[in-house]
């Protein structure tokens, strides 16, 4: 049996921005996962989430192609992951085989309610990695984050797949995102594995290292958003505000990249800085977008933080999950955890994630 796993994220800065091709966010990586085992199964496959359901979901094949036995399945993601998979392993010559894909989740609650930390992205990588090792394909991480975003843009339509490297690459990174209309284009014209191969315009996956003095805390608001909701609302004022829209874009660039210098320059209070300018650079898109990205709950969470001598902002799309926070650790954090509690904000105890080695 093979097993793997794929780490959440959550975005420090670069919302919405990061959409636009050559754009930075910086996003990192935490340590809850999504789990894949695979082995090889012999007349028919299966697949199991215990997200859907704890019964396995039986699928054989017609003309290669992976066809499940019921007419509909919760599992978009997977079924996109181990499509282009697949068929990037054919055009690599290797022979297409049943087996027993099963998937555990630690990317929500209890209670099956998710925080917020790209599990969507998550499974999608985790499937990929998964697939590599059963048909040893021997993938880098630029080339896993490639397959990866494919399957995953197949299912959503929208969105930068910044949560794609994180889960990738882990630890912290500057990401942009590629020209979204090339790859379209590039999709029509050439093989999977020629365009696994070429230059992404606009790409960018750069790791960074955090100060050592830094902390990341995340609080939870137990409202759940949908970002592909979200993004499509932002969208659909960009063009009625362009000119607002593009001067968002102009200081969300200059800001990120200033924290970017930040990080290099292990200057916390920097990082710090920017964190509040991208807060406001939020609400300004708030404004002119009339979508609610600092819900009332993430205005409490951030406003506590910023008393305890915290830098914080939503994270994500907004409209609830998750709030980050950036302090010092010689700072006490105790004071607000206790007011986030009282305000009923969940702390989540999560840490950056790194991998010790490269995928393949």
């Amino acid at each position: 049996m093979i097993e793997v796993s794929a780490p959440g994220k959550l975005y420090i800065a670069g919302e919405y921005a990061v959409v636009e091709a050559g754009h930075p966010a910086i996003i990192v990586a935490i340590d809850q996962f999504i789990n894949v085992s695979i082995e090889t199964a012999k007349k028919s496959g299966s697949i199991q989430s215990a997200q859907y359901s704890d019964m396995p979901v039986r699928w054989t094949r017609q003309n290669n192609e992976l066809v499940l036995n019921i007419r509909d399945n919760p599992f978009h993601y997977i079924l996109a992951a181990i499509h282009f998979t697949e068929r990037y392993a054919q055009e690599k010559g290797e022979k297409l085989a049943f087996f027993d894909l099963k998937v555990t989740s630690e990317l929500d609650n209890s209670n099956g309610r998710k925080y917020g930390l790209g599990s969507s992205g998550a499974v999608t990588v985790a499937t990929v990695k998964a697939l590599n090792a059963f048909y040893n394909l021997q993938l880098t991480q630029l080339e896993l984050f490639k397959l990866a975003t494919l399957a995953h843009l197949n299912v959503q339509g929208n969105g930068s797949c910044g949560d794609i490297a994180a889960s990738c690459y882990g630890g912290w990174i500057a990401f942009s995102t590629f020209d979204h209309d090339w790859l379209l284009e590039k999709l029509e014209q050439e093989n999977l594995a020629t365009i696994i191969e070429s230059d992404w315009p606009s790409l960018r996956i750069e790791s960074l290292k955090a100060p050592d003095d830094l902390r990341l805390l995340i609080g939870w608001t137990g409202s759940p958003a949908s970002t592909s909701d979200l993004v499509d609302q932002v969208h659909q004022s960009r063009e009625e505000k362009a000119a607002a829209y593009e001067k968002f874009l102009a200081d969300s660039k200059a800001c990120v990249d200033q924290m970017i210098d930040g990080f290099k320059q292990e200057n916390i209070a920097e990082i710090q800085a920017m964190i509040r300018r991208n807060r406001a650079l939020l609400n300004q898109l708030t404004t002119f977008s009339n979508v609610s990205i600092e819900t009332q709950q993430l205005k409490i969470l951030n406003d506590l933080a910023e008393k305890y001598e915290g830098a914080a902002k939503s994270s994500g799309a907004g409209g609830g999950d998750c709030g980050i926070v950036i302090v010092d650790k010689r700072a006490g954090i105790l004071p607000l955890m206790s007011s986030w509690e009282k305000a009923g904000i969940t702390p989540l105890p999560l840490h950056v994630y790194h991998y010790t080695e490269e995928i393949n």
